[in-house]
């Protein structure tokens, strides 16, 4: 009884603190959401940095550092290889379609009036309107370079977060084990232990996948002769890290750019991703994926949904980790399983 009122006002304090520490992270949840997915960025990229750190040429081998170094300069020069493969055929076409858009905009115009659909449509408003945005474009560009440079802004720090993730994430989660009871600090180990292996699993299936989408696409857009084939490969196989989504917005890409030129071109590629989607569902992923994530499918696309919807693009991509680490962690602590 004599001890009551000090609880009292220890429970108060603690409601108090609590209330605070939500508060502070709501005004800072934008800095949070960046901090969780470097840090699951690095991750996913620790065993590729792992493995290449084993390495070893004679009696010397890369150290951490030394392969980070590596791995970036490999990136860098794959995206020179890309801008010299790929966007030279794009420049040239916006600069064209610049330069004849004058031109081009009446024709297009009449055209649009004879569509069934426009008919109701205000032509001359139109014209008018797209008459303004052209002159007022560069007025527009200057008032979105603003929140151009806040993207890349974050883009460069979740960068340099990841790898001072991933050089000193080990410290940071012996520090953060720290705040948990010796007696639950194991099984806490052990738990996200089994998480972070089956998010590499993950990756480096995807990883695959990724590959093998890339390289085929790339195949068959040069067979048909569409146009930005290089761009659209390397789109495609990125863009399929992204579960259902992004094979849906690679497709829609594709088909806009092959109905540029021909129907043939469209029917195509239309087969070619029919064929693709058959043989990776029921030889790639059994073979590739299996036992690497263990989530449904509806799983899988309430992840996406959420990670869209609190972070962006950024989200999508991190979604399914994210996913399998919220799996480990339930069925560890949560799921009352049998005795056998």
């Amino acid at each position: 009884m004599t001890n009551s009122p000090r609880n009292l006002r220890r429970d108060i304090a603690f409601a108090f603190v609590l209330a605070l520490a939500c508060y502070v992270a709501w005004l800072v949840r934008e800095v949070l959401v960046l901090l969780y997915v470097s840090a699951l960025f690095a991750v996913m990229l620790g065993p590729l940095v792992r493995s290449t750190a084993r390495l070893h040429i004679g009696r010397w081998h890369f150290f951490k550092g030394t392969a980070i170094f590596f791995l970036l300069f490999g990136a860098a020069a794959a995206i020179t290889a890309f801008g010299f493969l790929a966007l030279p055929p794009v420049i040239n076409d916006l600069q064209e379609f610049s330069r004849e858009m004058p031109t081009r905009l009446p024709e297009l115009l009449e055209k649009l009036k004879k569509l069934p659909l426009t008919q109701h449509l205000d032509i001359v408003d139109l014209n008018s309107r797209l008459q303004d945005f052209a002159s007022h474009a560069a007025t527009y560009l200057l008032l979105s370079i603003r929140d151009w440079a806040g993207t890349l802004f974050n883009i460069a720090m979740g960068f340099i977060l990841t790898v001072y993730f991933i050089l000193e994430g080990d410290c940071a989660y012996r520090w953060f084990l720290s705040f948990f009871p010796p007696e639950s600090r194991a099984r806490l180990d052990k738990t996200l232990q089994r998480a972070s292996t089956r998010i590499g699993r993950w990756l480096l299936g995807q990883g695959i996948l990724m590959l093998i989408l890339g390289v085929t696409s790339t195949i068959a857009y040069l067979s048909l002769h569409i146009r930005y084939a290089y761009a659209l490969g390397v789109l495609t196989g990125l863009l399929n890290i992204i579960p259902v989504a992004g094979a849906a917005v690679c497709m829609g890409l594709a088909l806009l750019v092959a109905v540029i030129d021909s129907w043939g071109r469209v029917i195509g590629i239309a087969i070619f991703y029919v064929v693709y989607v058959e043989v990776e569902n029921s030889f790639l992923i059994p073979r590739i994926m299996k036992n690497r994530v263990n989530l449904p499918a509806l799983a899988i696309l309430v992840a996406l949904l959420l990670g869209a919807a609190l972070a962006g693009i950024p989200g999508i991509m991190v979604s399914v980790p994210t996913a399998v680490l919220v799996s480990v962690l339930v069925d560890e602590y949560l799921v009352h399983k049998d005795a056998a």
